[in-house]
């Protein structure tokens, strides 16, 4: 339950620093994507680095993509209904050990709100779920 309060409140605290109108720019977050491609690749011959792939990120269980050794907390998060919706996508590209204190990921997070918008929109891009 602690779990679930910490994830619910981070995503509050996102969802109430982002304007209602947040758009983000597809072109912009491919640059602060390069942050994040020496562990994670996207597009047609993505596959496994240090982080799985993110193809079809959006609207995807956490720690659930076939092929990938997650971290038991990650697992269990998925296992307890998280979802990389949005909201959460943008709590963890934050602050990831917020989200998921145990997890694998060690990287510090994206500070900018536009920067984690920006991303999203270019991860959208690879995703069928929007």
């Amino acid at each position: 339950m602690k779990f679930k309060a910490g994830i619910i409140c981070a995503a509050y605290l996102v969802l109430s620093a982002l304007p209602a109108s947040a758009a983000g720019d597809a072109e912009k977050g491919k640059k602060v994507y390069n942050k994040c491609k020496a562990c994670h690749m996207v597009g047609d011959k993505a596959k496994n680095r240090v982080g799985p792939p993110l193809n079809n990120i959006i609207g995807a269980k956490a720690g659930a993509q076939e092929g990938y050794k997650y971290s038991k907390a990650m697992v269990a998060a998925g296992e307890g209904g998280m979802v990389w919706d949005m909201e959460t996508l943008s709590a963890y590209l934050l602050k990831p050990k917020d989200v998921v204190p145990k997890g694998k990921m060690a990287f510090p997070g994206l500070k900018k709100e536009t920067d984690r918008i920006n991303v999203i929109e270019y991860l959208k891009q690879y995703s069928s779920a929007q």
